[in-house]
This record gives structure tokens, C-alpha cells and sequence, in this order.
């Protein structure tokens, strides 16, 4: 169980506590650690310290302006045995970087038998592997080298699970990617045009918030302890719900999906029709599975119950897992019609909706909805 207390302020104390304990699979229980606050510095500091006395193990990363990825660095290295709850030193000297056990984000040195994690140095090209090529972080780093311990430890499972593999590739695609891409200035998009809209809520931009603003008054390192202290909690609970959600969520989904897909000539001659006999995060599963299968044709529509609708979705597979269209979208004719003038249109009982881009319909029926996506299918 994790009980998480982030201590910003000396007068303003954030509490939080997961309980997480649940079951995964019939041998896995999800179990998060306990962290108490960091305890971020900026030198001199006092090693004769009771603190130090108790927590000998000190982590460097630069002062000044901060970043999501070495937050979220210094937060996950002190969820380590050789780093638990270690004390966190900003600085960029180089002679208090030189005494410390080991130093992210800066210092220009990639040497993990030395705990040195920094990514800017001319010539460093660092890959986590597995098939991702994007330049890492130091957060990325800090996860390379350290996620298969923090996530065995969660699940409480040696490190050489299968589990384990499979959700260190599964974060590090959903999660950690992103966070190695923004902070190298690395472009979702190969294009030469610009976006279509500026998205500032990914967790990068919004740790980019928490630093000091140039109207506050207080400048202080003090401060700017304060506020990484902050940073480190929301890319920290950030990092653990996803965590969370992949362990006790997605992964016991992946045989549901791989059940399903098995039965798909059961629902249709075509094999690309599944039905899924219980709702779950199927979508990244589903695309998964297909190039593990080498499932051909490929799946086209999926159907599942929406329990609390009490009626039956179809829905049209998207061509890869980051995209809007459809492998093949729902009938244009159908789009944006309802119940009675849908179903005369499709000439299928029960319609209840096509939305108008053609991603997804209802029927009140599971067989209403396997005659959509029949029909769907054909046309």
C-alpha cells in the first residue's frame, strides 16, 4: 500500500493515500510503496545532520529552472532499495555534484556504475531499446535502468516475471516516451507544418508551471526547493496511477482480448467482427495482438455491451492505436441518424445511434448490433 505525503510548505502539508492493494491476476496483487516527502536542498547543506543520520543517500540534480523529466527522475529513484528516500541536492557545482551518490540532469556524465544520469553531453544517443528509438531523459534513464525493480517491488513478483517485461515495455510506450520526446524537442509528427492546436496539458507543460513566475517576489532556492518539491509529487502520483491503471487494469485485460479474438469465426464467417464477452481497455491490445498473430484480415468492428445503457455498442476499429479514422468507418448514410429513422434507413430493428463521424453505433440488442456491423461489413 502506498501512503504518499507531499510536504510543499512547513504550513501547507498535502496528504494523500492509495489504497491500492488488488488483485491482478490469480497470482499478482498490486501493492505501492510507501514514500514520505523528499527532502530537497541546495548546498551548504549539513551532513552531521539526524536527517543524514538516517538517510545517508544523497541525489543531485541541477537548481534553477526545472523540468518534468529530472522531477520525475528524483521521484522515481527514491523508490529504489539503494535509493529509498534519499535527500535531494539542486545544484550545478560541480564539486558538490562530484560527493554525491548519484546526480541526474546534470554533470554531463552517462556512467551507470557511477549512478551519473545526465543526457546533454555532446555524443550521448541513449535508446531504452525494445524497439523505441527516441533519445531519453534523465527520466528515462533513471526508468532504463531502475522501472523493472520499481514495478517488481509494486507487484511483488521477482524481477524476471513475465509480468513485469510486459508492463516495463507498457509504460514506457504509454507513459514514459512522451516525457523523453518533449524534454529533447522531438516532434510527434514528422511534418513541416504547423499544429492545428497548442496542447498545454500534457504533464511536461504542466510541470513547466510550477516553477517560479517571474512576477513572484520570493526568488529565493528556498522557493524553488518548494516548488520542485511540487513537481516531483504530480509527476510522481502521475507515474503511479499509471502504474496502477496499466497493472490492475490492462494487463489482466489482455487475455480477454486474446480470448475473444480467438472466437471471432464464432460471431462471423469474415473473422473481423469480436465480440468482447466482458467490457476492457481492448483498443492497444487489440493492435497487439493482431501483428503477434499476424491476424489477417484484419478486425473491423467491435462490439460490446454498455452495461449501464443496457444496450450493445459497435464500434470501428481506428486504422493504429494514435488515430481518429476508422479502418472502416460505419455506413455514411447511417451517420448521425437515431432509433426509428436509422433503423429505417439501415433496415435493422432497434438502431439506437451512428455517430457522425461513423466511429461507433448502438442497438438495443447484441443481435441488433451484429446485424449493423453485418450490414456495415457489405456496404
Amino acid at each position: 500500500m502506498l501512503a504518499l505525503t507531499r510536504g510543499f510548505k512547513p504550513n501547507f502539508n498535502f496528504n494523500f493515500n492509495f489504497n491500492l492493494a488488488k488483485t491482478l491476476t490469480p497470482h499478482l496483487t498490486l501493492s505501492l510503496m510507501a514514500s514520505p516527502p523528499p527532502a530537497v536542498s541546495s548546498p551548504p547543506y549539513s551532513t552531521g545532520s539526524p536527517y543524514h543520520a538516517l538517510h545517508p543517500k544523497r541525489v543531485g540534480t541541477h537548481n534553477g529552472s526545472f523540468h518534468c523529466d529530472e522531477a520525475l527522475g528524483c521521484f522515481m529513484i527514491r523508490l529504489t532499495d539503494k535509493f529509498s528516500n534519499a535527500e535531494i541536492i539542486r545544484s550545478r557545482d560541480p564539486q558538490v555534484l562530484e560527493g554525491l551518490d548519484a546526480v541526474l540532469d546534470v554533470g554531463g556524465v552517462h556512467d551507470p556504475s557511477r549512478d551519473r544520469y545526465d543526457h546533454h553531453q555532446k555524443g550521448f544517443q541513449e535508446v531504452f531499446g525494445h524497439g523505441f528509438n527516441t533519445k531519453l531523459s534523465s527520466a528515462g534513464l533513471i526508468y532504463k535502468h531502475f522501472g523493472k525493480e520499481i514495478i517488481a517491488k509494486e507487484l511483488q513478483v521477482g524481477e524476471d516475471h513475465p509480468d513485469v517485461h510486459r508492463l516495463y515495455l507498457a509504460i514506457y510506450k504509454n507513459f514514459m516516451e512522451a516525457i523523453d520526446a518533449i524534454d529533447n524537442g522531438i516532434n510527434q509528427y514528422d511534418t513541416d507544418q504547423p499544429p492545428k492546436y497548442v496542447n498545454n496539458t500534457h504533464l511536461s507543460s504542466r510541470v513547466g508551471k510550477l516553477n517560479l513566475d517571474w512576477t513572484e517576489p520570493d526568488q529565493s532556492s528556498e522557493k524553488e526547493n518548494e516548488a520542485f518539491q511540487r513537481a516531483m509529487a504530480l509527476t510522481g502520483s502521475e507515474f503511479l496511477d499509471n502504474l496502477r491503471f496499466v497493472a490492475k487494469s490492462w494487463l489482466p485485460a489482455r487475455s480477454i482480448v486474446m480470448e475473444c479474438l480467438a472466437a471471432r469465426f464464432n460471431i462471423d464467417p469474415s473473422g473481423e467482427i469480436m465480440v468482447l464477452n466482458r467490457f476492457c481497455p481492448w483498443k492497444l491490445h487489440l493492435f497487439e495482438l493482431e501483428e503477434e498473430l499476424k491476424i489477417e484480415p484484419s478486425i473491423k468492428y467491435v462490439l460490446y455491451e454498455d452495461e449501464r445503457a443496457k444496450q450493445w455498442r459497435v464500434q470501428a476499429v481506428a486504422v493504429a492505436p494514435d488515430r481518429f479514422e476508422s479502418r472502416k468507418a460505419l455506413p455514411a448514410r447511417w451517420r448521425g441518424l437515431r432509433d426509428d429513422e436509422l433503423s429505417k434507413e439501415s433496415t435493422i430493428g432497434g438502431c439506437v445511434f451512428v455517430h457522425m463521424s461513423g466511429f461507433i453505433g448502438g442497438n438495443q440488442t447484441y443481435e441488433g448490433a451484429l446485424a449493423m456491423a453485418r450490414a456495415a461489413l457489405k456496404l
